[in-house]
């Protein structure tokens, strides 16, 4: 009853985000599971993957530098619209490359184009939703991630194996046409919209200083981007994301070809096994944003909420150090201890994304998540780059699962790293003084 007096419409607004990161995950991990077409095709070594794998990251953190700053002084609705634009365009183009550096520029366009979802999509929730709903909301459009690494390993080995791999590129890429039509029809700032009642403004403004900064004037001022750099929040986000983005990139580019390595599965046979990791990252996206919205309903602070519930995801990342040792006999059980992983991520990254709109006013927000995503890319280059030496190194030496061991423990480590060091940086989540 309290839901239907307030209105819902904020949550059509979470859907139409939550669909374009479905997409963006969608167009993003279609060449992982090409991998095998690829490499027969245009005789790839893991360092060839690994460069293009590279080209991406490289791209997508120079988009975030760009687009955060850019859909600050665009706003998200123009913003937003020219990202999934671009991006759709260059998922596409991926159907004409003719050789192996001809990829390194597809997947470069493809970086710098897609960069611009998540700044868009963070300023969104910002100015659509109050400070205790914005985790949720957060974890609900997140977890289209994980639905567009789902939907991935259920439709590109099928279309590749009907059409060809190109066609994979082309039907994959095309949906994000069919997005910006709902998008430029139905979305608007909450002080322009409407289809939003009295109500439902009131309650997404909340508290008066939330209702000062969300005014259309207040998110529209020039924020000084040099400025940003001088504050610990900043700096916790930044660093926050360096450590943990690119263990997300790991799972998403290299699953595939770990379960071949391992499990000697490739082409259709994948499908179910990575539908399944991706899968339970959903729940873990939208448990993330719920757990801390369950605190503060119970008298904690909103800081303590967040911190909290990041901390108890970071240590669920921990068990898949033990992923390959207790999946050598039952590969349903490495799946389980991954998707365990993978959603501990998912829930992680629905606060710390959260952490930017607690820290920073909305005149900041996506600028502040495009300085951290990039960050977040760089390190995915790291990992690109130590993933195809390490595993070429091991591959050349017949123990090919020492080096997959080597990058899991990589990746139950890094969560509880970057929780200490934003503890250190940020221990209540202040608000920066701008």
């Amino acid at each position: 009853m309290q839901e239907q007096a307030i209105g819902k419409y904020r949550w059509v607004i979470c859907a139409l985000i939550f669909f374009a990161t479905t997409i963006n995950y969608l167009d993003r991990s279609v060449i992982s599971l090409l991998k095998t077409y690829l490499e027969r095709d245009f005789q790839w070594t893991e360092k060839d993957y690994s460069d293009i794998v590279m080209a991406f990251q490289f791209c997508y953190a120079v988009g975030l530098l760009i687009s955060g700053r850019l859909i600050d002084k665009l706003g998200t609705k123009i913003g937003y619209a020219i990202s999934i634009l671009l991006w759709s365009i260059s998922a596409m183009g991926h159907a004409m490359v003719k050789s192996t550096l001809g990829f390194v520029f597809a997947r470069g366009a493809l970086g710098i184009s897609e960069a611009g979802n998540f700044p868009s999509a963070i300023k969104t929730v910002a100015e659509w939703f109050p400070q205790k709903e914005r985790s949720l909301a957060t974890g609900i459009f997140n977890s289209g991630t994980n639905i567009g690494a789902v939907v991935a390993p259920l439709s590109v080995p099928f279309i590749a194996e009907q059409w060809g791999w190109q066609w994979a590129f082309v039907i994959t890429g095309s949906v994000g046409f069919i997005w910006l039509i709902f998008w430029l029809f139905l979305y608007e700032i909450p002080a322009k919209q409407k289809r939003l009642s009295k109500t439902e403004y009131d309650y997404i403004q909340g508290s008066p200083g939330d209702r000062k900064s969300n005014d259309e004037n207040a998110i529209a001022e020039k924020v000084n981007w040099l400025q940003l750099f001088a504050f610990r929040q900043t700096w916790a986000f930044t660093l926050g994301k360096f450590f943990t983005d690119p263990i997300w990139w790991f799972y998403l580019f290299w699953l595939p070809a770990f379960l071949k390595a391992r499990y000697n599965l490739e082409g259709t046979n994948i499908a179910i096994p990575i539908a399944i990791v991706y899968t339970m990252s959903t729940f873990g996206s939208v448990f993330g944003g719920w757990l801390p919205l369950h605190f503060i309903k119970k008298g904690w602070t909103v800081y303590l909420s967040r911190k909290i519930s990041m901390l108890i995801y970071a240590l669920l990342a921990l068990p898949v150090l033990f992923a390959q040792l207790l999946g050598a006999t039952n590969m349903w059980l490495a799946i389980i201890i991954i998707g365990i992983a993978t959603a501990a991520h998912q829930a992680w990254s629905a606060n710390i994304f959260t952490t930017v709109s607690d820290m920073f006013p909305k005149k900041a927000v996506a600028s502040v998540t495009g300085i951290g995503g990039m960050a977040g890319a760089l390190g995915g280059m790291l990992i690109a780059w130590a993933a195809g030496l390490l595993l070429d190194h091991y591959k050349s030496l017949g123990k090919l699962e020492t080096g997959y061991y080597i990058m899991f423990v990589i990746c139950g480590t890094a969560y509880v790293i970057a929780w200490l060091v934003m503890h250190l940086l940020a221990p209540k989540l202040q608000k920066a003084a701008l």
